[in-house]
């Protein structure tokens, strides 16, 4: 048998010898035909309903245990906070807490050089981060707003999802296969001959956002006027399907 690509739909007669594809044996088809395989995407779009962010305070002390104890009344603080939002427990996740050494800044000596020895520790700085799922997005602005009052010194995303993301996926998967079918259609008139019937399918994709979203990197200082603007914009979802098609006379 000969195989069709896309970029290659000539009408070829066919030998009865059996071939093997990349992945085991290829399908068989009636002496004569042709095997034509298409490549074709599909899309659909959708407002996302569901954003996820990153939330969190950074303290320092002296000591590590005072470092971490001034962070845990802040980060107290903040999970509250997104409770009287609206933010559900489910939906507040710990993401990270974390201790670190801060080191003193090696002297520099009279001919330039910087001092030689081991590094001295001055301080700790501690970071506790929580993932937040935002399902209402018209109040995440607010929501931005008590995390940063509350005491929340680190705000960073979001990414926008679809909550149940399957009709759009279906969506997708039927105009992929519509292009396809007339693109298998378009090669036929063109060779002369007729789609007989699909052989296979195959599919890959998922969804990416459309246009790219904001960033966000809030610091309290910086949050003390109007509320936090969010554009959530829409979500394309691309669906890719490999279908072979058997044309006949």
């Amino acid at each position: 048998m000969k195989h069709l690509s896309l970029l290659a739909a000539t009408a070829l007669a066919l030998s009865a010898a059996p071939a093997f594809a990349q992945q085991g044996q290829m399908p068989m088809i009636e002496a004569g035909h042709t095997l034509l395989t298409v490549s074709a995407e599909g899309s659909s779009t959708r407002e996302p309903d569901l954003a996820s962010y990153n939330a969190g305070v950074t303290t320092q002390g002296t000591t590590a245990s005072e470092a971490l104890s001034a962070n845990s009344a802040k980060m107290n603080q903040v999970i509250a906070a997104l409770k009287r939002a609206g933010i559900a427990d489910k939906d507040i996740q710990t993401s990270n807490i974390s201790i670190s050494p801060m080191y003193a800044q090696p002297k520099r000596l009279p001919d330039g050089n910087l001092e030689d020895g081991p590094q001295r520790i001055v301080g700790y700085t501690a970071n506790n981060t929580v993932a937040v799922r935002q399902r209402k997005l018209a109040d995440m602005g607010k929501v931005i707003d008590a995390l940063v009052s509350a005491g929340a010194n680190q705000v960073d995303g979001p990414s926008f999802q679809l909550s149940q993301p399957q009709a759009a996926q279906d969506e997708a998967r039927t105009n992929a296969m519509q292009t396809a079918r007339a693109r298998a259609d378009l090669y036929a008139r063109a060779s002369g001959l007729r789609v007989v019937r699909i052989v296979s399918i195959s599919e890959s994709g998922g969804y990416t956002p459309r246009p790219q979203m904001m960033m966000m990197s809030a610091r309290k200082e910086t949050m003390d006027a109007a509320p936090a603007p969010v554009a959530a914009g829409e979500l394309e979802t691309n669906v890719n399907v490999t279908v072979q098609f058997e044309l006949g006379a």
